[in-house]
């Protein structure tokens, strides 16, 4: 043990033996996670898992099978708090993420690239340690930042598409508005001129003619219409939309012209879109402030004081 404790010295340096037993310690839970992660067989379920072929064969066609290789590890993949769970899904659903494995699909590109960063780390460090002495400090932030990037790197993703089709939607919200007016003022029902207004967006704002589109079906399919738009609120997740949904909701309720409703606020919504403009316009000046300082006031000073200074130097 005393030799080979020397060799693996010798060749990964003083940290080599501490090195040798992290690595271990991490293929070993490698090994275990698929077992651990292994969903157990319910009776039920599989009671419920043995129909007629035909029963099966039609389940597939509507995908109600999902993902076999991701159910297994369910358990693992998927938070077991409803709250939690429910949050995460309405952010991937905000994000564009509609599909029913999203959730499992996000929290295994967590752990994924998660464990690829700590990979990666740890082989960096291991060829800094065969270069010289590298303190504590340092190793453990050598292989602790490319894990936690590689396991942020999800949610920075999923924020950053969010927020991007939460924009795409309020600058387009304001036009289909105007549609909408036009189509019920020309005598279309508003779910006729909710279908017509997702078939004219798709190519200018598809994110906006998706909810629409979306609203459309759920109404033909005989959803009630108040819980359909406040569906469409939920996951459009922009505050316009909501007060879009609760005016045609009290529109509704109250019984008053749906058109004189619309014609208000989209009156309201294109000011709110000037107001946006002149708010970025306006903005302008001062954050290109820093910018003009460090990119003018060098030079300047150099092209001012710069001569004099050499002048100086030159007499002493």
């Amino acid at each position: 043990m005393k030799n080979l404790n020397t060799m693996i010295t010798d060749m990964l340096g003083p940290f080599g033996p501490l090195m040798l037993v992290g690595m271990l310690g991490v293929f070993l839970i490698l090994l275990t996670l698929p077992v651990l992660m292994k969903k157990q067989a319910d009776p039920l379920d599989r009671l419920k898992s043995s129909p007629r072929k035909e029963t099966e064969k039609g389940e597939k066609l509507r995908g109600a099978q999902g993902n076999v290789q991701l159910e297994k590890y369910a358990n693992f993949l998927e938070p077991q708090n409803r709250e939690e769970y429910s949050a995460i899904k309405l952010k991937l659903v905000q994000a564009g993420y509609h599909s029913k494995n999203s959730v499992r699909m996000y929290y295994l590109a967590q752990f994924t690239l998660g464990i690829l960063g700590l990979i990666l780390g740890g082989i960096y460090a291991m060829l800094q340690l065969q270069q010289g002495v590298v303190e504590t400090k340092d190793l453990m932030m050598m292989i602790g930042i490319p894990a936690g990037a590689g396991y942020m790197g999800p949610k920075y993703w999923v924020t950053r598409r969010q927020a991007g089709r939460q924009e795409a939607i309020t600058n387009g919200f304001p036009d289909s508005l105007d549609m909408m007016l036009v189509c019920v003022e020309a005598g279309q029902s508003l779910d006729q001129s909710i279908l017509r207004v997702s078939k004219e967006l798709k190519s200018g704002f598809p994110e906006l003619s998706y909810e629409f589109e979306v609203v459309s079906h759920e109404l033909q399919a005989g959803k009630d219409k108040a819980s359909v738009l406040k569906d469409m609120a939920d996951r459009a997740g922009v505050q316009d939309i909501r007060s879009f949904v609760t005016v045609l909701v009290q529109s509704q309720q109250f019984g008053t012209s749906i058109a004189e409703a619309l014609r208000v606020y989209a009156s309201e919504m294109r000011d709110k879109r000037v107001m946006r403009a002149e708010e970025a316009a306006n903005k302008l000046p001062t954050k290109m402030t820093l910018a003009t300082m460090m990119l003018t006031v060098p030079p300047l000073l150099i092209i001012l004081i710069g001569p004099s200074i050499y002048s100086i130097s030159q007499n002493l």
